[in-house]
């Protein structure tokens, strides 16, 4: 079993139902049902928030009451026993800039509501962020996943060059998005809001109750994808003032890894963990591992992304490539019908279609130890086909939506040709799908190596030489494997050359 609570997981739950929603569009139409379904409690934890950020930007244009604000405003107003908490992360001013609605003004906005408490969350070491994104109603459903609630997140699965749909009060018009949520209901739903509590009293010192037992409830209009199953929660929290360092995240990822047989997909924002770098390294070296596909930003839209992450990424990725001794490795990133770049915001890994993890966890340092992150987790058993099904289904709707082609058809692809990669390239006729394999310059592997702007602990967040040793050790694994590789090229050649000399002695 990958999921082991205090170990790989915090908690492992039953769900009743569980709904993947692909792009932010599905995650706020099923965000407009699902808060007014709310009676007694309604939590919020979040990176950015801003309550301008209208839920169906498909609506009256001048119909204030759609933004997300004026929703929570009329609920609290209609419902004096509802209350509503939300907590955001205290972000610096240079990243506050970029957002376009710095968090203290949400506060603003809501000050006069009694039924809502927005807060800022600042009880982090420097440098570090709150991330989690989990949004829990009355203890019984709940939403968890990479997704924001801002002005710049909401796109379709067209991600359309220029649509009007995503255009901010600023009259700007937004770089598409590709984002995953998951919306669960049941016991836990219930974990969920045990964690978001826990939250809440390390940021404010104050201590929430649980919510009296509920009815379940569940939106309209949104079919579950699976139902009854067995769901991991894990976190990561940095040590600080007391609270012990939580990496339940990171040692997940790792055991996923370890334990793959016929294939790794990958869809991250970031992709700059020397350590879980390494880990896939080992994998590509060996003979019978697994196929590795990898699908990321090829451009971050903020400056400080592209300064640290970016050139990071592009260096690991090299590494990577360097390590795949059996051609098993490949790296992705989605274009727009125009060849614009579409943000990969999404956290999703899938293994072998039998385990799947969606949530707000990079594949870099800070999501390792450093910032506060959650995932949530379905392993399928042997047995459970339908959950393999779906599992299956997901990744090749993630995949083909990519390539602009039937899921089906990519699939059919994959099981004649054997190779995912293959698969990608023959149906890649659009050219939807850009392989990253563009050779690292000096400044990429110079950040790749120090990891600046990245730490993973308390302990190296001033300190990028002791990152440095993290970074020596994927190095170090590419130029193990790569000896390995000579060596047996050498002893290839002498044995050739014994066997020649044999046969013209005879």
């Amino acid at each position: 079993m990958l999921l082991r609570p205090g170990e790989t997981c915090w908690r492992v739950e039953r769900a009743d139902r569980v709904a993947l929603l692909m792009e932010n569009a599905a995650y706020f139409k099923a965000l407009e049902a699902a808060l007014p379904l709310a009676r007694k409690s309604i939590t919020l934890l979040g990176w950015q928030f801003d309550p301008r950020t209208r839920l169906d930007p498909e609506g009256p244009a001048h119909d204030r009451g759609g933004e997300v604000g004026f929703l929570l405003r009329r609920l609290v107003r209609e419902r004096p026993e509802l209350q509503v908490r939300i907590l955001i992360w205290r972000s610096p001013l240079p990243i506050a800039w970029s957002q376009d609605f710095f968090p203290q003004r949400s506060g603003a906005w809501f000050r006069k509501n009694k039924g809502i408490d927005f807060r800022l969350d600042r009880a982090r070491p420097l440098g570090a962020c709150h991330h989690q994104k989990v949004l829990v109603i009355d203890d019984v459903l709940a939403f968890c996943g990479g997704g924001d609630i801002a002005v710049d997140r909401w796109d379709t699965d067209e991600h359309l060059d220029r649509d009007p749909r995503r255009c901010t009060p600023a009259g700007l018009i937004c770089s598409p998005r590709h984002e995953v949520m998951t919306l669960i209901a049941g016991p836990a739903a219930s974990a969920l809001g045990d964690l978001a509590r826990e939250r809440w009293r390390l940021a404010t010192d104050e201590v929430l109750e649980p919510c009296p037992p509920q009815e379940p409830i569940w939106p309209e209009g949104i079919a579950p994808d699976l139902t009854n199953v067995t769901l991991g929660i894990a976190r990561t929290e940095p040590e600080w003032r007391g609270h012990p360092e939580v990496r339940e995240n990171e040692a997940l990822h790792l055991e996923a890894v370890a334990r793959a047989e016929r294939l790794i997909y990958l869809e991250n924002q970031y992709v700059t963990s020397p350590v879980i770098a390494a880990a896939l390294a080992e994998r590509l070296q060996q003979p019978e591992g697994p196929e590795v596909v990898i699908v990321s930003t090829g451009k971050s839209p903020s400056w400080f992304d592209q300064a640290t992450m970016d050139s990071a990424r592009l260096a690991l990725l090299g590494r990577l490539r360097a390590a795949d001794r059996h051609g098993r490795f490949s790296a992705w990133m989605p274009l727009t019908e125009g060849r614009k770049p579409v943000i990969v915001h999404s956290k999703v890994s899938v293994v072998d279609d039998r385990f799947l993890r969606v949530g707000s966890t990079n594949l870099n340092n800070r999501s390792a130890g450093f910032d506060t992150e959650c995932d949530v987790a379905v392993e399928a058993r042997p047995d459970d086909r339908d959950s393999v099904d779906f599992i299956r289904r997901f990744r090749l709707k993630l995949l083909s939506h990519f390539l602009a082609c039937e899921a089906e058809d990519l699939h059919r692809l994959h099981q004649d040709g054997g190779s995912l990669a293959e698969a990608i390239r023959t149906a890649n006729r659009r050219g939807r799908l850009a392989a990253i394999d563009r050779p690292p310059g000096r400044v990429s592997l110079l950040m790749s190596e120090w990891q600046l702007g990245d730490p993973g602990t308390t302990r190296d967040a001033w300190r990028p030489w002791r990152r440095g040793r993290l970074s020596h050790r994927l190095i170090d694994t590419v130029r193990l494997g790569q000896a390995e590789a000579e060596a047996e090229a050498e002893a290839g050649a002498s044995a050739g050359s014994i066997s020649k000399s044999t046969i013209s002695g005879r």
